[in-house]
Protein backbone atom coordinates (compact mmCIF):
# COMPACT_ATOMS: atom_id res chain seq x y z
CA UNK A 1 0.00 0.00 0.00
CA UNK A 2 1.31 3.43 -0.92
CA UNK A 3 1.87 6.18 1.64
CA UNK A 4 -1.27 8.31 2.02
CA UNK A 5 -2.16 11.56 3.71
CA UNK A 6 -0.47 12.94 6.84
CA UNK A 7 0.03 16.27 5.08
CA UNK A 8 -0.50 18.30 8.26
CA UNK A 9 1.90 16.16 10.31
CA UNK A 10 4.54 16.22 7.56
CA UNK A 11 4.30 19.99 7.30
CA UNK A 12 4.65 20.34 11.08
CA UNK A 13 7.73 18.11 11.19
CA UNK A 14 9.36 20.04 8.36
CA UNK A 15 8.68 23.36 10.10
CA UNK A 16 10.35 22.00 13.23
CA UNK A 17 13.35 20.87 11.16
CA UNK A 18 13.66 24.31 9.59
CA UNK A 19 13.52 25.96 13.01
CA UNK A 20 16.22 23.60 14.31
CA UNK A 21 18.71 25.26 11.96
CA UNK A 22 18.70 28.18 14.40
CA UNK A 23 17.71 26.59 17.71
CA UNK A 24 17.98 22.92 18.66
CA UNK A 25 14.65 21.08 18.76
CA UNK A 26 13.66 18.07 20.85
CA UNK A 27 10.32 16.58 19.74
CA UNK A 28 8.52 13.69 21.41
CA UNK A 29 6.39 11.61 19.02
CA UNK A 30 3.84 9.25 20.56
CA UNK A 31 1.00 7.07 19.33
CA UNK A 32 -0.15 3.48 19.67
CA UNK A 33 1.87 0.76 17.98
CA UNK A 34 1.20 0.22 14.26
CA UNK A 35 -0.18 3.73 13.77
CA UNK A 36 2.65 4.69 11.40
CA UNK A 37 4.99 6.91 13.45
CA UNK A 38 8.21 5.62 11.91
CA UNK A 39 6.99 5.78 8.33
CA UNK A 40 5.65 9.28 8.92
CA UNK A 41 9.01 10.54 10.21
CA UNK A 42 10.89 8.96 7.31
CA UNK A 43 8.47 10.35 4.72
CA UNK A 44 8.70 13.83 6.22
CA UNK A 45 12.40 14.12 7.00
CA UNK A 46 14.46 11.54 5.09
CA UNK A 47 14.44 13.65 1.94
CA UNK A 48 18.12 14.53 1.61
CA UNK A 49 17.77 18.11 2.87
CA UNK A 50 19.62 17.46 6.15
CA UNK A 51 21.77 14.62 7.40
CA UNK A 52 19.22 12.04 8.56
CA UNK A 53 20.16 9.52 11.25
CA UNK A 54 17.67 6.87 12.37
CA UNK A 55 18.20 4.26 15.08
CA UNK A 56 15.90 1.74 16.73
CA UNK A 57 16.34 0.88 20.41
CA UNK A 58 15.99 -2.82 21.10
CA UNK A 59 15.92 -4.62 24.42
CA UNK A 60 19.44 -5.96 25.01
CA UNK A 61 22.58 -5.28 26.98
CA UNK A 62 23.56 -1.60 26.61
CA UNK A 63 27.14 -2.35 25.56
CA UNK A 64 25.98 -4.80 22.87
CA UNK A 65 23.26 -2.41 21.71
CA UNK A 66 25.74 0.45 21.42
CA UNK A 67 28.09 -1.61 19.27
CA UNK A 68 25.32 -1.93 16.71
CA UNK A 69 24.11 1.64 17.08
CA UNK A 70 27.61 3.09 16.72
CA UNK A 71 28.12 1.37 13.37
CA UNK A 72 24.70 2.57 12.14
CA UNK A 73 25.26 6.15 13.28
CA UNK A 74 28.75 6.32 11.78
CA UNK A 75 27.44 5.07 8.43
CA UNK A 76 24.56 7.57 8.36
CA UNK A 77 26.61 10.53 9.63
CA UNK A 78 29.49 9.76 7.31
CA UNK A 79 32.05 10.30 10.07
CA UNK A 80 33.55 7.93 12.66
CA UNK A 81 32.86 8.12 16.37
CA UNK A 82 36.15 8.05 18.26
CA UNK A 83 36.73 4.90 20.28
CA UNK A 84 34.18 2.23 21.09
CA UNK A 85 30.97 3.51 22.63
CA UNK A 86 29.93 1.45 25.64
CA UNK A 87 27.01 3.67 26.65
CA UNK A 88 24.33 5.52 24.70
CA UNK A 89 25.43 8.86 26.10
CA UNK A 90 28.65 8.67 24.10
CA UNK A 91 26.70 8.19 20.85
CA UNK A 92 24.31 11.05 21.56
CA UNK A 93 27.17 13.37 22.50
CA UNK A 94 28.97 12.56 19.26
CA UNK A 95 25.88 13.30 17.14
CA UNK A 96 25.30 16.63 18.88
CA UNK A 97 28.92 17.60 18.29
CA UNK A 98 28.54 16.93 14.56
CA UNK A 99 25.35 19.03 14.63
CA UNK A 100 27.42 22.00 15.76
CA UNK A 101 28.82 22.20 12.23
CA UNK A 102 25.89 21.03 10.06
CA UNK A 103 22.15 20.33 10.42
CA UNK A 104 21.39 16.82 11.66
CA UNK A 105 18.03 15.17 12.19
CA UNK A 106 18.48 12.39 14.76
CA UNK A 107 15.56 9.99 15.23
CA UNK A 108 15.54 7.58 18.20
CA UNK A 109 12.73 5.04 17.77
CA UNK A 110 11.16 3.07 20.65
CA UNK A 111 12.95 5.39 23.06
CA UNK A 112 11.07 3.95 26.05
CA UNK A 113 13.03 0.69 25.69
CA UNK A 114 15.90 2.36 27.56
CA UNK A 115 13.74 1.79 30.64
CA UNK A 116 14.68 -1.89 30.27
CA UNK A 117 18.14 -1.45 28.75
CA UNK A 118 19.39 1.05 31.36
CA UNK A 119 17.09 3.62 33.00
CA UNK A 120 20.11 5.76 33.83
CA UNK A 121 20.20 6.72 30.13
CA UNK A 122 17.35 9.20 30.70
CA UNK A 123 19.48 11.18 33.15
CA UNK A 124 22.42 11.07 30.74
CA UNK A 125 20.27 12.36 27.88
CA UNK A 126 19.06 15.21 30.11
CA UNK A 127 22.62 16.25 31.04
CA UNK A 128 23.92 16.00 27.47
CA UNK A 129 20.94 17.96 26.11
CA UNK A 130 21.43 20.67 28.72
CA UNK A 131 25.14 20.88 27.88
CA UNK A 132 24.79 20.95 24.07
CA UNK A 133 21.42 22.26 22.93
CA UNK A 134 22.41 25.93 22.94
CA UNK A 135 25.25 25.37 20.49
CA UNK A 136 24.09 22.28 18.57
CA UNK A 137 21.50 22.85 15.85
CA UNK A 138 20.14 19.32 16.06
CA UNK A 139 16.63 18.21 15.22
CA UNK A 140 16.19 15.45 17.82
CA UNK A 141 13.08 13.30 17.64
CA UNK A 142 12.24 10.46 20.02
CA UNK A 143 9.41 8.08 19.19
CA UNK A 144 7.65 5.76 21.61
CA UNK A 145 4.71 3.37 21.59
CA UNK A 146 4.26 2.37 25.23
CA UNK A 147 1.94 5.08 26.50
CA UNK A 148 2.56 4.49 30.19
CA UNK A 149 6.34 4.76 29.88
CA UNK A 150 6.42 7.71 27.49
CA UNK A 151 4.15 9.69 29.81
CA UNK A 152 6.36 8.79 32.75
CA UNK A 153 9.60 9.71 30.98
CA UNK A 154 8.55 13.11 29.62
CA UNK A 155 5.49 14.31 31.54
CA UNK A 156 6.22 13.26 35.12
CA UNK A 157 7.79 16.13 37.09
CA UNK A 158 9.99 13.69 39.01
CA UNK A 159 11.74 12.42 35.87
CA UNK A 160 14.98 13.97 34.51
CA UNK A 161 13.59 14.61 31.01
CA UNK A 162 10.50 16.44 32.23
CA UNK A 163 10.26 19.79 30.43
CA UNK A 164 13.21 19.12 28.13
CA UNK A 165 11.22 18.43 24.97
CA UNK A 166 10.36 21.46 22.83
CA UNK A 167 7.38 19.81 21.13
CA UNK A 168 5.02 16.84 21.27
CA UNK A 169 3.31 15.27 18.27
CA UNK A 170 0.72 12.57 18.91
CA UNK A 171 0.12 10.49 15.79
CA UNK A 172 -3.50 9.37 15.46
CA UNK A 173 -5.04 6.72 13.20
CA UNK A 174 -6.17 7.75 9.73
CA UNK A 175 -9.13 10.17 9.76
CA UNK A 176 -12.25 8.56 8.34
CA UNK A 177 -12.16 10.72 5.20
CA UNK A 178 -8.62 9.54 4.47
CA UNK A 179 -9.51 5.91 5.20
CA UNK A 180 -12.28 6.20 2.64
CA UNK A 181 -9.85 7.68 0.09
CA UNK A 182 -7.33 4.90 0.69
CA UNK A 183 -10.01 2.23 0.22
CA UNK A 184 -11.20 3.89 -2.98
CA UNK A 185 -7.65 3.89 -4.36
CA UNK A 186 -7.27 0.18 -3.63
CA UNK A 187 -10.80 -0.98 -4.48
CA UNK A 188 -12.77 1.46 -6.64
CA UNK A 189 -16.49 1.01 -6.24
CA UNK A 190 -16.30 -0.56 -2.77
CA UNK A 191 -19.57 -0.96 -0.88
CA UNK A 192 -20.37 1.18 2.16
CA UNK A 193 -20.88 -1.99 4.20
CA UNK A 194 -17.33 -3.03 3.40
CA UNK A 195 -16.03 0.44 4.33
CA UNK A 196 -17.78 0.06 7.68
CA UNK A 197 -16.11 -3.34 8.14
CA UNK A 198 -12.68 -1.87 7.39
CA UNK A 199 -13.30 0.88 9.96
CA UNK A 200 -14.78 -1.49 12.55
CA UNK A 201 -11.77 -3.83 12.40
CA UNK A 202 -8.89 -1.36 11.93
CA UNK A 203 -10.11 1.97 13.28
CA UNK A 204 -7.86 3.56 10.67
CA UNK A 205 -4.61 2.20 12.18
CA UNK A 206 -2.17 2.30 9.28
CA UNK A 207 -0.57 -1.14 9.69
CA UNK A 208 -3.90 -2.94 10.01
CA UNK A 209 -5.31 -1.18 6.96
CA UNK A 210 -2.18 -2.12 5.03
CA UNK A 211 -2.36 -5.78 6.08
CA UNK A 212 -5.96 -6.17 4.97
CA UNK A 213 -5.65 -4.28 1.70
CA UNK A 214 -2.36 -5.94 0.76
CA UNK A 215 -4.17 -9.25 1.37
CA UNK A 216 -6.87 -8.02 -1.06
CA UNK A 217 -9.45 -8.41 1.70
CA UNK A 218 -11.91 -5.94 0.23
CA UNK A 219 -15.19 -7.32 1.57
CA UNK A 220 -16.48 -7.80 5.10
CA UNK A 221 -16.28 -11.57 4.74
CA UNK A 222 -12.76 -11.46 3.32
CA UNK A 223 -11.60 -9.12 6.10
CA UNK A 224 -12.94 -11.37 8.85
CA UNK A 225 -11.37 -14.41 7.19
CA UNK A 226 -8.02 -12.61 6.85
CA UNK A 227 -8.01 -11.64 10.54
CA UNK A 228 -8.87 -15.17 11.70
CA UNK A 229 -6.65 -17.13 9.31
CA UNK A 230 -4.15 -19.52 10.87
CA UNK A 231 -1.08 -17.38 10.07
CA UNK A 232 -2.74 -14.03 10.73
CA UNK A 233 -0.62 -11.42 12.58
CA UNK A 234 -3.87 -10.15 14.11
CA UNK A 235 -4.39 -13.17 16.35
CA UNK A 236 -1.74 -12.24 18.94
CA UNK A 237 -1.84 -8.51 18.25
CA UNK A 238 -3.90 -7.48 21.26
CA UNK A 239 -1.64 -9.42 23.61
CA UNK A 240 1.49 -7.98 22.01
CA UNK A 241 0.13 -4.45 22.24
CA UNK A 242 -1.00 -4.55 25.85
CA UNK A 243 0.91 -7.18 27.82
CA UNK A 244 3.88 -4.83 28.24
CA UNK A 245 1.65 -1.86 29.06
CA UNK A 246 -0.12 -3.76 31.85
CA UNK A 247 2.76 -5.80 33.26
CA UNK A 248 1.92 -8.48 35.82
CA UNK A 249 -1.71 -7.27 36.12
CA UNK A 250 -2.49 -7.87 32.48
CA UNK A 251 -4.89 -10.78 33.15
CA UNK A 252 -7.30 -8.60 35.16
CA UNK A 253 -7.07 -5.73 32.68
CA UNK A 254 -7.81 -8.18 29.86
CA UNK A 255 -10.86 -9.47 31.72
CA UNK A 256 -12.21 -5.95 32.16
CA UNK A 257 -11.67 -5.10 28.49
CA UNK A 258 -13.27 -8.37 27.36
CA UNK A 259 -16.39 -7.63 29.39
CA UNK A 260 -16.66 -4.08 28.00
CA UNK A 261 -16.21 -5.33 24.44
CA UNK A 262 -18.97 -7.87 25.04
CA UNK A 263 -21.44 -5.16 26.00
CA UNK A 264 -21.12 -4.77 29.76
CA UNK A 265 -20.53 -1.04 29.88
CA UNK A 266 -21.94 0.22 33.20
CA UNK A 267 -20.03 0.20 36.46
CA UNK A 268 -22.60 -2.10 38.06
CA UNK A 269 -22.39 -4.67 35.27
CA UNK A 270 -18.59 -4.65 35.36
CA UNK A 271 -18.40 -4.88 39.16
CA UNK A 272 -20.75 -7.87 39.08
CA UNK A 273 -18.68 -9.73 36.49
CA UNK A 274 -15.10 -8.71 37.38
CA UNK A 275 -15.27 -7.81 41.08
CA UNK A 276 -15.85 -4.87 43.42
CA UNK A 277 -12.36 -3.42 42.84
CA UNK A 278 -13.07 -2.95 39.11
CA UNK A 279 -13.17 0.84 39.62
CA UNK A 280 -9.40 0.94 40.15
CA UNK A 281 -8.80 -0.83 36.86
CA UNK A 282 -11.32 1.32 34.99
CA UNK A 283 -9.66 4.50 36.25
CA UNK A 284 -6.22 3.32 35.18
CA UNK A 285 -7.44 2.12 31.78
CA UNK A 286 -8.81 5.58 31.12
CA UNK A 287 -6.30 7.85 32.88
CA UNK A 288 -3.00 6.01 32.47
CA UNK A 289 -3.48 4.04 29.25
CA UNK A 290 -6.15 5.93 27.30
CA UNK A 291 -7.73 2.67 26.13
CA UNK A 292 -11.25 3.20 27.43
CA UNK A 293 -13.43 6.27 27.73
CA UNK A 294 -16.04 6.96 30.37
CA UNK A 295 -19.02 8.40 28.55
CA UNK A 296 -21.68 10.60 30.12
CA UNK A 297 -24.70 12.07 28.31
CA UNK A 298 -23.78 15.22 26.41
CA UNK A 299 -24.15 18.32 28.62
CA UNK A 300 -24.26 16.06 31.70
CA UNK A 301 -22.28 16.67 34.88
CA UNK A 302 -18.81 15.14 34.92
CA UNK A 303 -19.52 13.38 38.22
CA UNK A 304 -22.76 11.89 36.92
CA UNK A 305 -23.33 8.25 37.80
CA UNK A 306 -25.27 7.88 34.56
CA UNK A 307 -22.20 6.75 32.63
CA UNK A 308 -20.91 3.99 30.39
CA UNK A 309 -17.43 2.69 29.58
CA UNK A 310 -16.35 2.11 25.99
CA UNK A 311 -13.21 0.90 24.23
CA UNK A 312 -12.39 3.68 21.79
CA UNK A 313 -9.77 1.72 19.84
CA UNK A 314 -11.75 -0.12 17.16
CA UNK A 315 -9.23 -2.93 16.69
CA UNK A 316 -8.89 -3.66 20.41
CA UNK A 317 -12.66 -3.67 20.75
CA UNK A 318 -12.89 -6.22 17.92
CA UNK A 319 -9.97 -8.27 19.27
CA UNK A 320 -11.37 -8.54 22.80
CA UNK A 321 -14.90 -9.24 21.58
CA UNK A 322 -13.98 -12.07 19.25
CA UNK A 323 -10.31 -13.14 19.18
CA UNK A 324 -9.56 -13.03 22.92
CA UNK A 325 -12.97 -14.30 23.99
CA UNK A 326 -12.97 -17.23 21.57
CA UNK A 327 -9.25 -17.96 21.55
CA UNK A 328 -10.00 -21.53 22.60
CA UNK A 329 -11.91 -22.10 19.39
CA UNK A 330 -8.87 -21.08 17.36
CA UNK A 331 -6.62 -23.41 19.34
CA UNK A 332 -9.02 -26.25 18.53
CA UNK A 333 -8.88 -25.43 14.83
CA UNK A 334 -12.40 -24.00 14.74
CA UNK A 335 -11.56 -20.80 12.84
CA UNK A 336 -14.37 -21.51 10.41
CA UNK A 337 -16.92 -21.67 13.23
CA UNK A 338 -15.57 -18.42 14.69
CA UNK A 339 -15.76 -16.76 11.28
CA UNK A 340 -19.43 -17.68 11.03
CA UNK A 341 -20.08 -16.38 14.55
CA UNK A 342 -18.35 -13.06 13.80
CA UNK A 343 -20.34 -12.59 10.60
CA UNK A 344 -23.56 -13.48 12.43
CA UNK A 345 -22.93 -10.87 15.15
CA UNK A 346 -21.16 -8.26 13.02
CA UNK A 347 -24.16 -6.06 12.27
CA UNK A 348 -24.98 -5.58 15.96
CA UNK A 349 -21.31 -5.25 16.92
CA UNK A 350 -20.55 -2.62 14.26
CA UNK A 351 -23.37 -0.32 15.40
CA UNK A 352 -21.18 1.54 17.89
CA UNK A 353 -18.36 1.72 15.33
CA UNK A 354 -20.77 3.39 12.90
CA UNK A 355 -21.68 5.96 15.57
CA UNK A 356 -17.99 6.73 16.12
CA UNK A 357 -17.44 6.92 12.36
CA UNK A 358 -19.93 9.79 12.07
CA UNK A 359 -18.54 11.44 15.19
CA UNK A 360 -15.08 11.54 13.62
CA UNK A 361 -16.45 12.49 10.21
CA UNK A 362 -18.12 15.57 11.68
CA UNK A 363 -15.07 16.32 13.84
CA UNK A 364 -12.83 16.25 10.79
CA UNK A 365 -15.14 18.61 8.95
CA UNK A 366 -15.27 21.03 11.89
CA UNK A 367 -19.05 21.04 11.58
CA UNK A 368 -19.88 21.25 15.30
CA UNK A 369 -18.45 22.51 18.58
CA UNK A 370 -20.03 19.88 20.89
CA UNK A 371 -20.90 16.29 20.02
CA UNK A 372 -21.91 13.20 21.93
CA UNK A 373 -24.64 10.72 22.68
CA UNK A 374 -27.47 11.35 25.11
CA UNK A 375 -29.57 9.02 27.26
CA UNK A 376 -31.70 9.36 30.35
CA UNK A 377 -31.01 7.62 33.63
CA UNK A 378 -33.79 5.07 33.17
CA UNK A 379 -32.61 4.09 29.71
CA UNK A 380 -36.01 4.82 28.21
CA UNK A 381 -34.75 7.51 25.82
CA UNK A 382 -31.45 7.44 23.93
CA UNK A 383 -30.18 9.59 21.07
CA UNK A 384 -27.22 8.27 19.10
CA UNK A 385 -25.60 11.60 18.27
CA UNK A 386 -26.36 15.13 19.46
CA UNK A 387 -24.39 17.86 17.69
CA UNK A 388 -24.33 21.50 18.74
CA UNK A 389 -22.95 24.41 16.74
CA UNK A 390 -22.51 27.17 19.32
CA UNK A 391 -21.54 29.71 16.66
CA UNK A 392 -24.69 29.21 14.57
CA UNK A 393 -26.89 28.66 17.62
CA UNK A 394 -28.30 25.33 16.48
CA UNK A 395 -28.41 21.73 17.62
CA UNK A 396 -28.96 18.64 15.46
CA UNK A 397 -30.16 15.21 16.56
CA UNK A 398 -29.28 12.06 14.63
CA UNK A 399 -30.49 8.49 14.78
CA UNK A 400 -27.85 6.20 13.31
CA UNK A 401 -28.96 3.04 11.54
CA UNK A 402 -27.19 0.92 8.97
CA UNK A 403 -30.45 0.82 7.02
CA UNK A 404 -32.23 4.17 6.75
CA UNK A 405 -35.55 2.36 6.29
CA UNK A 406 -35.46 1.57 10.02
CA UNK A 407 -35.46 5.26 10.94
CA UNK A 408 -38.51 6.38 12.94
CA UNK A 409 -38.90 10.17 12.89
CA UNK A 410 -41.79 10.23 15.36
CA UNK A 411 -39.82 8.20 17.89
CA UNK A 412 -36.77 10.46 17.55
CA UNK A 413 -38.98 13.54 18.07
CA UNK A 414 -40.23 11.96 21.30
CA UNK A 415 -36.66 11.39 22.47
CA UNK A 416 -35.70 14.96 21.54
CA UNK A 417 -38.55 16.28 23.65
CA UNK A 418 -37.26 14.21 26.57
CA UNK A 419 -33.81 15.72 25.94
CA UNK A 420 -35.19 19.27 26.11
CA UNK A 421 -37.02 18.48 29.34
CA UNK A 422 -33.67 17.55 30.89
CA UNK A 423 -31.78 20.37 29.15
CA UNK A 424 -34.24 23.28 29.00
CA UNK A 425 -31.45 25.80 28.32
CA UNK A 426 -31.05 24.25 24.86
CA UNK A 427 -34.71 24.52 23.86
CA UNK A 428 -34.28 28.00 22.41
CA UNK A 429 -31.74 26.79 19.86
CA UNK A 430 -32.71 26.02 16.28
CA UNK A 431 -32.80 22.26 15.89
CA UNK A 432 -33.27 19.54 13.35
CA UNK A 433 -33.61 15.78 13.45
CA UNK A 434 -32.68 13.15 10.92
CA UNK A 435 -31.12 9.78 10.14
CA UNK A 436 -27.54 8.81 9.35
CA UNK A 437 -26.92 5.50 7.61
CA UNK A 438 -24.40 3.63 5.47
CA UNK A 439 -25.28 5.84 2.54
CA UNK A 440 -24.01 8.89 4.43
CA UNK A 441 -20.54 7.48 5.10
Amino acid sequence: MDFFGREEEIAALRRIREASHEWAKFTVITGRRRVGKTELVKQALNDGKDTFVYILITRQNERTLCETLQAEVEAQLGVPILGQATGFGEILRSVLRVAETRPVTFVIDEFQEFDRVNPAVFGEVQKIWDDFHRKSKVNLLVCGSVTRLMRKIFFNKAEPLYGRNTGHLKVAPFPVALLKRIFEAQKPGFSQEDLLALWTITGGVARYVQLLLDDKAYTKKAMVRSVLSIASPFLEEGRILLAEEFGSEYATFFSVLSEIASGKTTFGELAASVGPDVGTYLARLERDYGIIRRQIPIFGRENSRNSAYRIDDCFLRFWFRFVFKYGGWLELGRAGDLERLVLRDFDAFSGYALERYFFWKFAGAGAYTNMGGWWDRKGENEIDLVCEDEVAGRIDFYEIKKNEDRYNAALLEKKVEAFFEKNPQKRELLHSIGPLSLGDM
